[in-house]
């Protein structure tokens, strides 16, 4: 990673955080496919390859909490009529280190790159890789500022039994050595939440992506 997204990202997967104070930062998109939002404490962080003036004064217009203003609705709306992109949800970004030592289960790697997971990821992330195992699957790949990002589907009947943190735990044997691995959940998806948790993920910031047409 090289862009100055990227130095924020590994700032803070290190625990260097943006100042707490109050303001936003504008910075370019790491690549055309990307543009968001991070919201760490007190401080956001906007990538656009729109202008920065527009950025600021639509903020400045915002009738909210100045620290709020880059996750409000309005704003987020606002940003999506202008770029013509569309986002799915505000997540929790949380982030780990990689393990190394035995996977926690057995796990067999989709080869086909045509398989409707593996394509569905290959169009939010690069060098995508995807295993499953009995009741669940795991992707992993290369996303936001090219940051190494994992995603695990549990089969509903064989939920409950601590497959998806077995899964979570082994997405981190499998990212380089010299790498973090990032992992979004929705907020309100609290079984998932917990699981990334359990499997020790940290979180450091929301964010919100905006995925072109």
């Amino acid at each position: 990673m090289s862009s100055a997204l990227a130095e924020v990202l590994a700032a803070a997967a290190a625990g260097r955080f943006p100042a707490p104070d109050g303001t936003t930062t504008i910075l370019p998109q790491p690549n055309p496919r990307d543009a968001g939002v991070l919201a760490f404490t007190a401080h956001s962080v906007v990538f656009t390859d729109e202008d920065p003036d527009w950025v600021r004064e639509t903020l400045a217009a915002m009738d909210c909490d100045a620290l709020a203003a880059t996750m409000n609705p309005r704003f987020l709306a606002a940003f999506m009529e202008r770029t013509g992109r569309r986002t799915d949800t505000i997540d929790l970004m949380t982030v780990a280190t990689p393990l190394s030592g035995e996977l926690p289960l057995p796990l067999r790697e989709i080869e086909d790159q045509d398989h409707p997971r593996v394509a569905y990821a290959r169009k939010r992330r690069d060098d995508v890789r995807v295993w499953t195992t009995d009741g669940g699957l795991l992707a992993l790949g290369r996303g936001l500022a090219g940051r190494w990002e994992v995603s695990v589907e549990v089969d509903e009947d064989v939920r409950h039994r601590g497959l998806g943190r077995q899964l979570a735990v082994a997405a981190r044997h499998l990212v380089p050595a010299d790498a973090v691995l990032w992992a979004q959940q929705s907020p309100g998806n609290a079984r998932s939440v917990r699981t990334f948790q359990a499997a020790g993920y940290k979180a450091v910031a929301s964010e919100v992506l905006f995925f072109a047409p």
